[in-house]
């Protein structure tokens, strides 16, 4: 394509909720942490590779289904997730700072080297949780 040369109505997809076909084999789950894997929503896991992008609106199941097969409803957005522990437990002290998936429900202070993935900014520090800002 070249360059605009008039004016464009540009067609745009808007708010914080979008769906995505869901990778094969996997069943996510309402509330959990979406990742993008090779292209389709799959729930968190500690893997290399994957793109945060929100929290699971709804529950669907393509344990028997291919790539594509089902579409998941997710919100970007800042949600609270559970804190690891020992040497990857998140404190205050890293608020601004990035944290990293463990599984589909928790984050860790770390990439445990190069292992995980990028879950998004930590907001807050709370007793039960760290709040995460997760997609763009």
């Amino acid at each position: 394509m070249t360059a605009l040369t008039a004016a464009r109505n540009t067609p745009e997809r808007a708010g914080d909720v979008v769906g995505y076909p869901v990778k094969a084999s996997v069943k996510p789950i309402l509330g959990g942490i979406a990742v993008l894997n090779a292209g389709y929503a799959a729930p968190g896991t500690t893997a290399t590779g994957l793109i945060a992008i929100g929290r699971f609106e709804e529950t669907v199941d393509n344990t028997a289904g291919s790539n594509g097969d089902v579409s998941v409803q997710v919100k970007r957005g800042t949600f609270k997730f559970g804190n690891s522990s020992a040497g990857d437990l998140i404190a205050q002290a890293d608020v601004g700072a990035d944290c990293y998936i463990v599984d589909d429900q928790t984050v860790a202070k770390t990439s445990a080297t190069n292992t995980r993935s990028v879950a998004g900014k930590i907001i807050a520090v709370d007793a039960d949780g760290v709040w995460v800002k997760i997609g763009q």
